[in-house]
């Protein structure tokens, strides 16, 4: 009896194991769309929540599209990666301009924010077109399938692997292929201590022949981490706070953050400094964050540079905040409640 292919062989394991997802019971492209952007970075377990809570408010594309973008950054906070939101909701309105939503590879990956990986899934999933999907989860598998050291991040090994993820498709349904290999990667063939002993691709697996299934897939090492240093004060004055809004061309662009200074000493501040948190760790992709907290009890309103508003300390909650500037405010809700050393 021949052996049956790679697709089929994991066609068969997902009908058993893959995940039950609320985005798999629906054609919609919105909703598959929005899963897909959402779960760039995030784990299942945390996306799922949120991808709920944008299903509920904006329902459809044309309710995201109307939305204000700081009301879409509102919801979207604590997921982080925020050009993510911000491409989203201006995709959005691409569509709604457009009429509906586009249904063809080329099309789809006009949308802003939308690649290679994420066309496909929409286009496969949504539109039933036959094109395959390559993520770290089909890099993974094939890689160790096949025991192919090419650097999976290299021009080489991108082409590569699309063309044996395209070749794994034919003469099957895209869609549900694309998800039974997203699945195994994810579930069974692991980063780190895969399930090799109870894989059902295990006779025909290269990488666990030649022991090297903690070895591939390969990526060439090539991004620089660069560190910054920052020092955030909470001003307290008579019930209101200072905020202000970044702009664009650095992190958070559009969120909302406190008197910040960065790679500088402290301004005199008149009113009773108190060092909060000191080298808080906050770890981004190209960048480590370093940073002090700091709260300022004032009677006096300082003289703060140009794009900070005074509000009142309650309303913050309804601005997006990154998630540093989260953990500021859960250290001024400790020192309130009686902790926190005086600078």
């Amino acid at each position: 009896m021949p052996t049956p292919d790679l697709a089929s062989t994991l066609l068969e394991w997902y009908a058993e194991h893959g995940r039950d997802l609320p985005w798999r019971h629906t054609r919609d492209p919105y909703a598959i769309w929005l899963s897909e952007v959402i779960l760039q970075q995030t784990r299942i377990s945390q996306g799922q929540a949120y991808w709920e809570r944008f299903m509920a408010r904006y329902p459809t594309v044309a309710d995201l599209a109307a939305a204000s973008e700081d009301d879409v950054l509102r919801l979207w906070q604590g997921l982080g990666y925020y050009s993510r939101a911000r491409n989203l909701h201006h995709a959005a309105r691409q569509v709604a301009a457009l009429g509906r939503f586009p249904d063809t590879l080329d099309t789809i990956r006009q949308l802003k924010g939308v690649g290679d990986y994420t066309a496909a899934a929409i286009a496969s999933l949504a539109f039933g077109l036959q094109v395959a999907v390559v993520d770290g989860n089909v890099y993974r598998v094939l890689a160790r399938v096949h025991g192919l050291d090419t650097p999976i991040n290299s021009t080489e090994g991108k082409h590569l692997f699309q063309a044996m993820a395209d070749q794994l498709i034919v003469g099957h349904e895209a869609g549900a292929v694309n998800q039974a290999l997203m699945d195994f990667g994810a579930i069974q063939c692991t980063p780190k201590s895969p399930n090799c002993l109870l894989c059902p691709l295990a006779e025909r697996c290269a990488a666990l022949r030649q022991g090297r299934t903690e070895e591939l897939p390969v990526k060439l090492k090539t991004v620089k981490v660069a560190t910054r240093r920052l020092s955030y004060v909470y001003i307290r004055c008579e019930g209101h706070t200072a905020i202000r809004q970044r702009g664009a061309g650095d992190i958070w662009q559009g969120l909302w953050e406190p008197l910040l200074v960065e790679d500088a000493p402290l301004p005199r501040l008149d009113g009773r400094l108190t060092l909060l948190r000191q080298g808080v760790k906050h770890v981004l992709t190209h960048r480590i964050l370093l940073a002090d907290f700091y709260l300022l009890d004032t009677d006096v309103r300082p003289t703060l540079p140009p794009g900070y508003r005074w509000i009142a300390e309650a309303d913050i909650e309804r601005y997006a905040l990154p998630r540093l500037v989260e953990l500021l405010l859960e250290a001024v809700a400790g020192h309130t409640a009686g902790c926190g050393k005086t600078a």
